[in-house]
């Protein structure tokens, strides 16, 4: 598999100010399927890739703007869905019609490797593929969400970019399952800078949970504080948190459709 880039296009103003923007830039090849999601690592210096090939792909950045492929990662038995970065750390995560949650780290010698997998079997994970994942701010929380129309919330706080063996090493865990709240499956979760949960899914509803503070059960528990039925005539596809605007969601269906929901204590505009 070869890993190749085309010089960048001729870059023309933008009509919407003085910004540029390029008509087309660098073409990354590798894939031999097609691209399902994309992740810049925080620091901007790696890019992952994922695809039904069953693969991940992890790109550097190198000066000029040039793009060198540093690992593919095999692992997955069935299409990737998704792949994001660790909001702090150098670990990336990916989630699979093979129902799995891989996590990804490297050894400081430009070698990735696989250091937890998260399955049903082993870590109370989902039962069928898993769509999509979402960090909280500060990286130690985690949500994932299913075709088993579950969403599953992790303990991410365990530094795994500097992975240990032997009995008692660090690892995630699984600490919740919000199950009951859509009839269908649950393609996106996002997770806002204000601990809110948004979940999107094919029963056209977005559902809205956060925290039970104050909880004397050992783990964490999640309530739900709003569910939006029909807010989309669809499936959804897609939820995302404005960054700027915590309390602003965007989302986007089937029914072609994007459409920006403001949160106002309990009410969703």
């Amino acid at each position: 598999m070869s890993c190749t880039c085309t010089p960048p296009a001729q870059f023309v103003t933008s009509p919407l100010g003085p910004r540029r923007l390029a008509a087309s830039h660098l073409l990354l090849k590798g894939h031999d399927n097609e691209v399902k999601s994309v992740s810049w690592s925080p620091s901007g210096s790696l890019l992952a890739t994922c695809s039904r090939d069953k693969m991940v792909w992890i790109w550097e950045v190198l000066p000029g703007n040039e793009f060198e492929c540093v690992s593919v990662l095999p692992g997955h038995t069935q299409d990737v869905k998704m792949v994001q970065w660790h909001p702090i750390l150098d670990i990336l995560v990916s989630v699979s019609y093979d129902n799995s949650i891989r996590v990804w780290a490297g050894d400081g010698d430009d070698e990735w490797h696989c250091v937890q997998t998260l399955t049903e079997a082993n870590n109370c994970g989902h039962s069928s593929t898993v769509w999509a994942l979402s960090f909280n701010l500060k990286g130690d929380r985690m949500v994932t969400c299913s075709d088993d129309q579950t969403l599953k919330i992790w303990d991410t706080s365990a530094d795994l970019s500097q992975p240990k063996t032997g009995e008692g090493h660090d690892s995630w865990q699984h600490l919740s399952t919000l199950t009951g709240y859509h009839g269908r499956t649950i393609f996106s979760a996002h997770w806002s800078s204000e601990d809110i949960i948004a979940s999107g899914a094919g029963d056209d509803a977005i559902c809205f949970f956060t925290e039970e503070k104050g909880s004397m059960v050992e783990k964490p528990s999640y309530r739900l504080i709003l569910k939006k039925e029909k807010a989309h005539v669809m499936d959804i596809n897609c939820v995302r948190w404005c960054p700027q605007d915590p309390r602003l969601l965007a989302s986007a269906s089937d029914d072609g459709t994007v459409k920006l929901w403001e949160l106002r204590g309990n009410v969703l505009d």
